[in-house]
């Protein structure tokens, strides 16, 4: 593709500022990330796939029109990075974005008639700007500029020690999906919510239909029976009583999907007539056909558990009515023996950059993904990798052949633990290897934490992966911006 053109805005300088440490070294963290997105050439990858994905004709455009969609590009691109460094939500990072001169120099909306800052809906927009399978090229073509000398000289990064690619450090855990605990008559409840608040919206349209009370009393009714629910913990023959109670909310579930029904019929039928616009009565076809496609084995699954105490198999269980991409995922931590979302896969190099990365739609053996990563690695990012490292849940025979075969050095621990004690005494580097790789625990909790937060607030598979691929970029930005340059302390005391 043509390298585009477009005139950025100007940015007023940032201030000296003394006195305060912390306010310097953000201020050098954003300075420094921006001379990477400028030399790295990312910004203009950006904007190419934005314009493939979004299917721009730039041909058609004039130039004021083209100028105003490259500039949403790179605002897209460093907002993004801006709040995920900040760890913010969307409302509270446009709160902040105004008053910030350090994020409206990195953002460039400091302009000489004002300030042209965004509101929460156009940085959720920006959160979805590009695919995950996009994101994933920009992050491996940033870790492929950095592995190879001719672009990394590009980068002017002038780094104290040089990158290290040859050892890669594995390890799995579970991306918490931002649900509740899900207790199977609580899904009752929930159902309740959504079907009677999306009837409350199609009757105040005047499309009614024959209901004896008022639709938002059926969650007052739900709600009694939850705690109720909820008590039987506490009391003698709690189990019958139980029971009891689902039969209660059994019926009133399907009592309330019957009036959720009819309303849905009045809005496919006589929709036109409200002053609904076609986005929103879509939005809420879909959300009632969801839930009430999930009534039925919402109320099986219940059944089952409580009343016939049958275990359920756990691909077949309801954890929510939202999210269906979610996991049950044993890992027997001291903080959680169960979670529920999805398994992330990363891969980390010695300076901590995550050079490959992977969000499992279904879960698989942690055994399973060390050849494919290691292919991504070698075949698709061309990294010189000599050497891998990861827990013996990571061992198995077909990977110790295949490592064998590609000459690449087995670091993954052993589960035999004869086996483990034999290779420490041979091999002394083993041991510092698999100490080194501990510590990638410690940069899977900094990703997380530091740049999703725990349980990302993204519904959705889909918004989970574009999370992932936003995050890891952001983070390597920051390590990167953190690294030890060269001849930095000459330059602080010249100046």
């Amino acid at each position: 593709m043509n390298q585009i053109t477009f005139q950025p805005c100007l940015r007023p300088a940032l201030l000296e500022v003394t006195g305060c440490k912390d306010y310097r070294e953000e201020r050098d963290l954003f300075i420094r990330i921006d001379e990477i997105l400028s030399h790295s050439g990312i910004e203009q990858e950006f904007i190419e796939l934005s314009i493939q994905e979004k299917k721009i004709n730039l041909d058609k455009l004039s130039t004021s029109q083209a100028d105003f969609f490259c500039r949403g590009c790179l605002m897209a691109l460093r907002g993004n990075i801006a709040r995920l460094i900040k760890n913010l939500p969307h409302r509270e990072f446009c709160k902040l974005l105004p008053d910030s001169t350090i994020l409206r120099w990195f953002l460039g909306i400091e302009r000489l008639d004002g300030i042209k800052a965004y509101a929460k809906s156009s940085s959720d927009r920006f959160a979805h700007w590009l695919s995950e399978s996009s994101l994933q090229y920009i992050n491996q073509r940033l870790i492929g500029m950095l592995a190879h000398a001719d672009h990394s000289e590009a980068l002017n990064l002038n780094l104290e020690e040089e990158l290290d690619f040859e050892n890669i450090y594995f390890d799995s855990t579970c991306l918490k999906a931002d649900i509740h605990f899900p207790v199977d008559w609580v899904l009752l409840r929930d159902l309740t919510r959504t079907l009677m608040k999306a009837t409350v919206i199609i009757r105040g349209q005047g499309l009614k239909h024959r209901i004896p009370q008022d639709p938002l009393k059926f969650l007052s009714d739900i709600n009694s029976l939850v705690m109720k629910m909820t008590a039987t913990n506490r009391i003698k023959d709690g189990r019958k009583k139980r029971k009891g109670i689902l039969r209660e909310m059994k019926a009133l579930s399907q009592r309330i999907a019957r009036h959720a029904r009819s309303h849905l019929a009045l809005l496919e039928q006589r929709g036109s007539e409200t002053e609904l616009g076609k986005g929103r009565i879509k939005l809420l076809k879909d959300r009632l056909e969801s839930i009430l496609g999930q009534v039925q084995p919402a109320i099986d699954q219940a059944h089952e558990r409580i009343i016939g105490e049958r275990q359920v198999k756990n691909e077949d269980k309801i954890l929510s009515l939202y999210d269906a991409d979610i996991n049950i995922i044993t890992r027997g931590k001291s903080t959680a023996q169960v979670e529920f979302g999805n398994k992330l896969w990363l891969g980390e190099s010695s300076q901590g950059l995550i050079v490959d990365y992977l969000l499992e739609k279904q879960q698989t053996n942690d055994t399973k993904h060390v050849l494919p990563a290691l292919n991504r690695l070698t075949k698709q990012q061309g990294l010189p990798v000599k050497k891998i490292w990861g827990d013996r849940g990571l061992d198995s025979a077909t990977n110790k052949k295949k490592l064998c075969e590609e000459g690449i050095y087995n670091g993954l621990c052993p589960k035999n633990v004869t086996e483990f004690r034999d290779r420490l005494e041979k091999e002394p580097d083993l041991g510092a290897g698999l100490k080194r790789r501990a510590g990638t625990e410690a940069r899977i909790a900094i990703i997380i934490k530091n740049f999703m937060g725990d349980k990302p607030r993204a519904k959705g598979f889909k918004h989970r992966q574009m999370m992932v691929g936003w995050a890891v970029l952001t983070h390597n930005l920051w390590v990167l911006a953190r690294l030890e340059q060269a001849g930095l302390e000459e330059k602080q005391k010249a100046a």
